[in-house]
Formats: C-alpha cells, structure tokens, sequence
C-alpha cells in the first residue's frame, strides 16, 4: 500500500468505503427497537455524557457527532441514548473488512480507521471493467455479512483523496466515481470546507490570496497553493486535486495513549484513580505487548474540571512494556510534585487522566540486564497475553487487574485500528482476539 507517486495517473483506480453512522448503524442492526428511530452511541451514562456517533434519523434534526447529550435532546427531544459497545463494533469492522478481501488480495487493503478503509484495485483494472457493479457487489456483499441496516458510502477515483471526497457527496448508502471527466463538475459544486482536510482556518487563508472555490483551488498554480498553505503542504493539495497519490501509506506508531475522562463518583476514592492509571497503564501494556515494541519514555497528563492542568514526560531508565513500571515511574513523580507543593494531584476536582508513551525500541533490539530478571519477564508477559488470546481476556490477570477491575470502561476511537492486527513470524496476519470480546 505505499503507492504514492508524484506523477499523476489518471487511471489509477482506488476505492474508499466509510460506513453511514457506523456505530449507530451497528446498534439499530442488532437491535430491532432502535430501528428507524433516532438514537445517539454514547461514551458513558451521563445526561451530559458526548454523543461519538449519531444515527441518520438523529441527523436529520441537527444532531453531530461530538455534540452533548443536552444538546441533542434541544435539536431532537426523542433522541434515544444508547451506551457504547466498542467490542461490537470491532467485531463488525473486522466482517467488513472480510468482504473487502473477496474482491482483492489483502495487501491492496487498508484499514484507515474503524469505519472507514481504501482498497487499491489499480492491479485489477483489467479484471473489474465495470466500476458500478464492482461498487454494487461489494455494498451486496456488506448487506449480507453484517445486516441490511449496516450500510456504506463507496467513492472511486484515481486517488485516495478523491476518492475520500466521492464518499462524502453522496449520503447515505451512495456511490460517486470521479473522473478527469467530471472532477471540475463535482467540485463546482462544493465550498472550500467541503473538501476532507479544509477547515474554517484553512479556507480563510485561500480566500486571502483570491481563491474562493475548490474548483478554483484545483485550477490555481502549484507555487500559488504553497503560499496559501506556507509550504510542502501546498504542493500536497495540488498533487490531491491533479490525481497525484499523497495519502496512500501506512507508518507506525510513534506514540500512542490510554485516556479516560472520570465520574464525579469516581473523584470521590483516591483508590479508584489509582486504579485508573493502572488501568491505562494496562492497556498500553497490552497495545505495546502486541506490536512487539518496548517504550523508552512515558508521561501523564491530569486536567481538572477548572481547566488547570498537571503533566510530566519522564525518560526511562530502561525500555519497559510493564504496566506496574510505567505506572511506578508517574507515581515517583506524582509524588514528589505533592511534597514540593503540598497538593495532591488525584483530587475531588479531577476530570480527566492521561498517559502518553513513545520513544519505540522493537523487541528484537531489546538487550538483557546483568541486574534485573527482566528477559524472564518479557516472556511471561508474552505468554500471559496469548493465553488471554486463546481462552479469554479474563482468563488470566494480573494482581493489580483485580482492585477495581471495572473502573475503565472499553472505549474505541475512530482513528487507527492498527492495535486490531497481530503478527506472528511465519503466520499470516490475523485479528487481535484480546479486542473482539465484550468487556465492562
């Protein structure tokens, strides 16, 4: 999949497939009383709590992703809340993703987030002459997997962004090919902040230099768009808008997090907080764990519902995945920020807890210790998650799991959904179990 190219073909085919309401539509599917109905996936039980992912019903009064649940209830008081299922969707994502490899081999398949994936069929084009029926065959083909309420929109181009953008002109359920053709018809009819990528900010600043439109932006200089965007991402959009591939790779993590915003109920036990990080800690354990690296430097980030603030980044000693080490080394921290300052830093006033890791040594370059045991365990780690693979994520826990066990709800984003594939050497590559099954 890393088929970017400077020079513009045109007959590159490239598909692009984002699921309509993905989350919502996976409620209704498996749900017959939600159907037909507005309902709002949200993140927890709260009357406050954040709507991730409005059904089309919902959408039809108003009601966006990101907006509180008050809110909604303004736009559309019927609006059903619906708590999150994340391991349901993955479940769903992974079907869809099992349709796609029908068509093609799964190297010419990215997964660019949990609803949406880019599909190069270039190698195809002599196989898959009709372009409509292949987009027909595959929405089939999705109906019958996953359910006639789970449905997609399909955009083909000779790009990834194009193809992006057809995805987004027709809602829902649709299919738009865009051609050299018929790309200046379509872009004629949008404004700057319909494009993918082009927010308020990024359309003033094109408006500053005299380019008001997308089809204007498409006709202008590649040297005019380097000024409006103040460099290298100026040659981006002309390459994007002149059938030119930018966005077509996969790279890998350079950092990842584990975050969760916290109850009132929650600030109430320094217990539960504690348990929290560990929690976070565990689950970065585990992403780390599975993408066979070890994370040089950590750091936490505790905001307050006052809108303050307490951080840290902390370089490690040693290459750690261990959950207790990353957790020991805030900790350290934490504590000598409340004796310098005589605070706490877990407090009633707590909002939200972070933790932040980077700095990736792959495991094969990992060396042992003359001091520490820590080769054995590596190993029991490793060992301990492939149990949990095989037989269940609970099967098997570390002590610290079992104080508090269900202090952190599951959560899913819509960005990379790299932590879903696990590799084996010498094993073809397939779903990370561990994330498939239903937790608190």
């Amino acid at each position: 999949m890393q088929a970017n190219s400077l020079s513009g073909n045109s007959q590159s085919i490239i598909l692009y497939l984002d699921m309509n309401s993905f989350f919502a539509s996976c409620e209704q599917q498996d749900n017959e009383v939600l159907r037909g109905k507005p309902i709002g996936v949200i993140t927890h039980d709260s009357p406050n709590a954040c709507v991730i992912a409005p059904s089309n019903e919902a959408k039809k009064f108003g009601v966006k992703t990101g907006m509180r649940l008050t809110e909604c209830k303004v736009l559309c008081p019927q609006i059903i809340p619906v708590l999150a299922r994340p391991y349901r969707y993955r479940q769903y994502h992974v079907k869809i993703m099992e349709v796609l490899s029908r068509f093609c081999s799964k190297e010419e398949i990215m997964a660019k987030s949990i609803d949406e994936a880019v599909v190069n069929l270039t190698p195809y084009r002599m196989v898959y002459r009709d372009l409509t029926a292949l987009a027909l065959q595959i929405k089939k083909g999705i109906r019958e997997t996953c359910g006639e309420f789970v449905k997609c929109s399909i955009g083909i181009a000779p790009n990834s962004f194009l193809a992006k953008l057809g995805t987004e002109l027709q809602k829902p359920d649709g299919f738009v090919q865009i051609t050299p053709d018929n790309i200046d018809i379509h872009l004629s009819k949008l404004t700057l902040t319909d494009l993918p990528g082009i927010a308020k900010n990024n359309a003033r600043r094109l408006m500053t230099i005299g380019i008001r439109t997308p089809l204007e932006m498409r006709h202008s200089s590649d040297a005019l768009l380097r000024k409006a965007f103040g460099g290298i991402v100026g040659n981006y959009w002309y390459s994007r808008l002149h059938f030119k591939e930018v966005d077509l790779y996969s790279n890998t993590y350079r950092a990842m997090s584990a975050g969760r915003t916290l109850s009132r109920k929650q600030t109430e036990s320094k217990q539960v907080m504690d348990s929290m990080l560990i929690a976070l800690c565990t689950r970065l354990e585990q992403r780390l764990v599975k993408q066979k690296v070890f994370c040089k430097q950590v750091g936490c980030a505790v905001r307050y519902r006052d809108f303050t603030k307490w951080d840290t980044n902390i370089k490690l000693p040693e290459a750690t995945q261990d959950a207790l080490d990353l957790r020991n080394h805030i900790y350290s921290h934490i504590q000598a920020f409340e004796k310098a300052h005589n605070t706490t830093v877990f407090n009633s006033n707590t909002q939200n807890i972070c933790v932040f890791i980077s700095g990736f040594l792959p495991e094969e370059m990992m060396q042992g210790n003359l001091f520490t045991n820590n080769i054995n365990k590596n190993k029991v780690r490793k060992a301990m998650y492939a149990i949990k693979d095989r037989f269940g994520r609970d099967i098997v826990r570390k002590a610290s799991e079992t104080i508090e066990p269900k202090v952190m709800r599951d959560a899913i984003g819509f960005g990379s959904v790299k932590d879903m594939i696990q590799s084996s050497e010498g094993e073809e590559d397939k779903f990370n179990q561990y994330l498939l099954e239903e937790s608190y």
